[in-house]
Parts: C-alpha cells; sequence; structure tokens
C-alpha cells in the first residue's frame, strides 16, 4: 500500500487473535483502524493458527473468570454476525489429587462465581468416563460450560468482520520502522502510516518493536508441542460420546500443564498440549503506544475481552476491568523506557 495521507484513529501491528480482536472492537465503535500483519494471510508462524482451542471459566484466579464471562458473550456475538458455528460445549475435566490445591482454588472459584459445575469422586469418574486410565486418588471437577473454539474460524471470521466494517487488514506488510509521538507513524515494507495511537500485538516479534522504543519485556517464546494420539476403540474419545475437554494438574513431571480435547480435527485422533498473566499497559513514556503481549498457552480464549481492554487503552478510556495483574510495573525496572 502507498503512504497513507490521512490520520487513522489507531494502527495495530500483528493480525493474530489478539491484534483482530483489538482491530474489531475498534472498528465497532467506528474508530479509523489498519492492522498490520508481516506474513500473508492465513499463515502459522505464531501461536493464533490451529483448528481448535479450549474455552473455559475455570481457573484459579477470580479475575480471569470473571472476564470470561463477557468473552462467551462476545464469541456468541461473533457466531451470529458469522453465520457459522465458532465453539462446541463438552464441558471440562479437571484431573488432580484429591490434595492439588490448585484443584481446589479452581472449584473455589467457581462457586464463587456462581459457574455451574460438578465435582466428581474416582468411583464417579470411572462410572462417567470409563475409557479414562486415573490414578490411585485422583478426583476431578467438571466444567459444564467448557469447550472447543474453532480456531482458524474465528480468525477468518474476525477478519472478514474487520474489512465489513471499514477496517483495513493489509497483510504481507512487516513493520520497519515506529517514530513515536502524536501522531505516531509507523513505516512498512509496503507504506507508511499515522495514526493518533498504535496497539503492539507482534507476538514474539514484541520486542523487536519495543527495544527501540526503549523497553524490553521479559517475554519468552515456547514451543508447545501438539499430540495426537489415537483411539484404541474408534469414537470412543469423541464429542458424539459427550468426552469432554479435559486438564490434567500435577499429574506429570512436565513444568505445564497438560491439556487434551475430544477427537475430532483428525477422525480418531485426540489432541493434546502442555500449557501467566498477560501484559496488558501503555508504553512508560509514550502514552498513545499500548502493549498486550505474552498470550501463549491461555490467551485465545480470552481474546474477546483483551482486545476490548487494549482497544480501550489505545482512546484512553477507562478499562473495564482492573488491570492491576495486566501492569508492566510488576516487572522490576520496566516502570521506565531507557532511551
Amino acid at each position: 500500500m502507498a503512504a497513507q495521507k490521512d490520520l487513522c484513529d489507531a494502527i495495530v501491528i500483528g493480525a493474530g487473535i489478539q491484534g483482530c480482536f483489538t482491530a474489531y472492537h475498534l472498528a465497532k465503535h467506528r474508530k479509523r483502524v489498519i492492522l498490520l500483519e508481516q506474513f500473508f494471510l492465513p499463515h502459522s508462524r505464531g501461536s493464533s493458527h490451529g483448528q481448535s482451542r479450549i474455552i473455559r471459566r475455570a481457573y484459579p484466579e477470580d479475575f480471569y473468570t470473571q472476564m470470561m464471562d463477557e468473552c462467551y458473550q462476545i464469541w456468541a456475538q461473533l457466531e451470529h454476525e458469522a453465520g457459522t458455528q465458532l465453539h462446541r460445549q463438552t464441558g471440562l475435566l479437571l484431573l488432580g489429587m484429591k490434595e492439588n490445591s490448585e484443584l481446589k482454588t479452581i472449584q473455589a472459584t467457581l462457586s464463587r462465581r456462581g459457574v455451574e459445575h460438578q465435582c466428581l469422586s474416582a468411583e464417579e469418574l470411572k462410572q462417567r468416563f470409563p475409557n479414562v486410565l486415573l490414578a490411585r486418588g485422583e478426583v476431578g471437577v467438571l466444567d459444564k460450560s467448557g469447550g472447543v473454539l474453532y480456531a482458524d474460524k474465528a480468525l477468518r471470521a474476525l477478519q472478514d468482520a474487520i474489512r465489513h466494517l471499514g477496517g483495513l487488514v493489509c497483510d504481507g506488510e512487516k513493520v520497519m520502522e515506529i517514530k513515536p509521538g502524536f501522531p505516531v507513524t509507523v513505516k512498512s515494507t509496503a507504506g507508511s502510516y499515522q495514526a493518533k495511537s498504535l496497539v503492539i500485538t507482534a507476538g514474539p516479534w514484541t520486542n523487536q518493536l519495543l527495544r527501540p522504543l526503549g523497553i524490553e519485556l521479559p517475554l519468552q517464546t515456547l514451543r508447545i508441542n501438539v499430540c495426537y494420539w489415537r483411539e484404541k476403540v474408534p469414537g470412543s474419545y469423541g464429542v458424539s460420546q459427550a468426552f469432554p475437554c479435559f486438564l490434567g494438574l500435577g499429574l506429570s513431571p512436565a513444568p505445564h500443564h497438560i491439556y487434551g480435547l475430544p477427537s475430532g480435527e483428525y477422525p480418531g485422533l485426540m489432541k493434546n498440549t502442555p500449557d501467566e498473566h498477560f501484559i496488558l499497559d501503555r508504553h512508560p513514556k509514550y502514552d498513545n503506544v499500548v502493549i498486550g503481549a505474552g498470550f501463549s498457552g491461555h490467551g485465545f480464549k480470552l481474546s474477546p475481552v483483551v482486545g476490548k481492554i487494549l482497544y480501550e487503552l489505545s482512546m484512553k478510556l477507562t478499562p473495564s476491568y482492573d488491570l492491576t495483574p495486566f501492569r508492566m510495573s510488576r516487572f522490576p525496572g520496566l516502570g521506565k523506557a531507557h532511551l
């Protein structure tokens, strides 16, 4: 695209699920928004690709469970607008030893927030899910609102919605330079743009964009291994048999939790993946530069509200949620920019 002459309201860098929902909320509020993506869409270079993700209200942190209430509403709204199914409710089964403190905290959070769930003893687990191999002393909590998000379909639906609402989605444009100030200027491989505000949701490329602006976030890029396990009895672990998504808490020596989804992406194969708080904040020196980062692992399901918060920050509105857990200031030395 050639150089942009008119000043837009916001530029969003990174068209993963967080950037797309940010642009979606901006366009929904009739803001002029440009969404820049360095790769041609669709692609598998970030953390938003793939056919499925788990959606759940089950969290040990109350604030995530609270945020998920609105997330479910926005996911349903997008599904209605797109005219295609983006979500399937299967339930989420959390498994852990009876004395597991995280499992107890999650159950308490679900109770406090009024989320429908069921506590299952070892015997009840065996009766309800006879195909699940359980360790001695293992119990479960069933979050009945849990399910599967169709990730690739959701991403396409969002990008279509942004265009329909008047936003520009510019893929194959790598950002080469950011000139902070008002307005902020962004130069890409294909053009130059100016906006009142800038939102950076660039995943593992975030620090490459932030270093010239004087900060570097303590981000760690993780490679998540996704495994598909063949069913011993075809169909026994599918949604047609009411098999839920599941989450194992402290059941292996691995440092991350183990997640699983019912077979569906590939017939007869069941998906497993292993799994901190995000960063949602303004740049400490340039208050019209907003940063969203650290989403890999559990950010996809929360993206409707994350996008709303980033929209609010970019428009200097009062955030809908307490952002204390997500501020950069929780990290030593990140309260100031070093230029």
